[in-house]
């Protein structure tokens, strides 16, 4: 077991609020509410020292993918976001034959199983082909309750969400389905109206896909799936904070409406996240990433991100001028509450995982500790 640690004389966020020169007390894999006299002391003064993030809809980085690799492949995509904060990922699939998913629905569960991600996230193939993005049409399907069944069961009980366009028939049940399972809904991909988008909240859907992407845009005579995912308390929303995928504007109207304690940052992150341009598989698409930005070869359309969550937090705070407390929120401590984990992971709090961020004072990413161990070593003193 690692020494005791006390990171000492930063600025902590913590659920109550941001203590000024606080510290955080580790021993072993937890964080401790008490420090033994020989526990080490690092000092991070200047620092913040913030909860690991958590990602809910991630499909991969580092030159590996989630949604088709090998287990030694995820693990590496695993890695290379763990040293950008994420110390708690969920691997995301994309559209593909059904048997296939099925099948690399038990790679994923193995991994799960083993503490290595947080669970699994089905991005399709029960969404819309008006909405389809960077997911092959031919392999789209209606969201038959025994099919969505079928890949819930293959995850032996490491199925964290499933995103469907909840209109097309078998969605509602599907949404139904899910929520007797404990299986998180989450309307994305979706051709839905407003008040069809009503029917699948009430049906037991808690989660927006990738908020604006993938979906009608808000209009004044025709709402769409935006203003209902955006006003039902019941809907947190998720949001991709790099840049491209939403115009400043569009993320302070969503913090405005669904407030801090309803979002949640991901990246959607494809193979080139932490690792560079050049052209890539998502799923069986052919993607080109050029200047950080992935697009799919044949159409142009924008496939997931190169997005880590450490620029996401800096942008949330530098660019888009949030709090400090709500992008933390929004990174840790919702997303972690929506799979179920907030009793281990999402906030400093003695009893849970020592997963934790140091960033500078410019937001900067400089150390990463993960179950009482540096990922990313200060090298603070």
């Amino acid at each position: 077991m690692a020494p005791s640690k006390v990171l000492a004389g930063a600025r902590v966020v913590l659920p109550a609020g941001t203590v000024d020169d606080g510290r955080v007390i580790v021993e072993g894999t937890r964080i401790a509410d008490t420090a033994p006299p020989q526990a080490e002391v690092v000092d991070v003064s200047g620092h913040w020292v913030v909860p690991g993030f958590v990602d809910i809809h991630n499909h991969g980085g580092g030159g590996a993918s989630f949604a088709g690799g090998t287990a030694e492949d995820i693990l590496k995509g695993v890695h290379t976001h763990r040293l950008h904060g994420t110390t708690t990922v969920v691997a995301s699939a994309v559209t593909g034959d059904l048997d296939f998913l099925a099948r690399h629905a038990g790679v994923l569960a193995e991994l799960a199983q083993q503490g290595d991600i947080a669970g699994i996230h089905f991005e399709g193939p029960f969404i819309s082909p008006c909405r389809k993005g960077a997911h092959d049409e031919q392999l789209l399907r209606d969201p038959d309750p025994a099919e969505v069944r079928k890949l819930v069961d293959a995850a032996h009980g490491h199925a964290k969400m499933v995103t469907l366009a909840t209109e097309l028939p078998g969605g509602l049940d599907s949404v139904r389905l899910l929520a007797e399972h404990g299986v998180i809904a989450a309307v994305g991909h979706t051709d839905a109206t407003y008040e069809q988008t009503l029917q699948a909240i009430d049906a037991g859907a808690t989660v927006a896909t990738h908020l604006f992407n993938a979906m009608p845009p808000l209009g004044h005579r025709s709402p769409g799936p935006i203003t209902a995912l955006l006003e039902d308390e019941r809907i947190t929303v998720e949001l991709i904070n790099d840049g491209t995928h939403l115009h400043p504007a569009a993320l302070q109207l969503a913090f405005h409406h669904a407030g801090a304690a309803r979002v949640a940052f991901i990246t959607d992150a494809m193979d080139a996240a932490g690792f560079g341009d050049g052209r890539y598989l998502l799923g069986p698409m052919e993607v080109e990433v050029a200047d950080g930005v992935a697009r799919l070869v044949e159409g142009g359309s924008i496939a997931g991100s190169t997005l880590t969550l450490d620029r996401a937090f800096k942008r949330a705070v530098t660019v888009d001028g949030l709090p400090v407390e709500d992008v933390v929120a929004a990174i840790s401590a919702n997303p972690a509450r929506l799979l179920g984990m907030a009793d281990r992971v999402g906030s400093l709090e003695p009893g849970k995982d020592a997963d934790l961020v140091v960033l500078d004072d410019a937001f900067d990413l400089v150390g990463v500790m993960r179950r009482g161990e540096w990922v990313v070593d200060p090298q603070l003193g």
